[in-house]
């Protein structure tokens, strides 16, 4: 897995149109291009709603701390991994 480098102030983007579908709390998505599917769940569905429009890390980051009860360096790891993910796939 790729290690994303964390710049907070960066602004993150999508770089593909995944069709996303929302189903009893996850998503699932489809990237057509790949023919793969992905289904994502918990704090992944807040992360993958905040980056449909242009928005750092840190902001990211601070939007689920005042949503989730956890400290700073956890939020920042799961945001972390979640887009080092997306980065790996090429969504971002």
């Amino acid at each position: 897995m790729e290690v994303m480098k964390v710049n907070v102030s960066e602004k993150i983007k999508l770089k593909k149109n995944l069709n996303v579908t929302d189903l009893s709390g996850e998503k699932v998505m489809i990237d057509f291009e790949s023919g793969k599917y992905f289904m994502i769940k918990g704090s992944g569905n807040d992360i993958w709603d905040l980056i449909q429009e242009e928005i750092t890390f840190g902001e990211i980051v601070d939007k689920l701390l005042s949503e989730y009860d956890v400290s700073r360096e956890e939020c920042e790891a799961s945001v972390e991994e979640f887009l080092g993910k997306l980065k790996e796939l090429d969504f971002i």
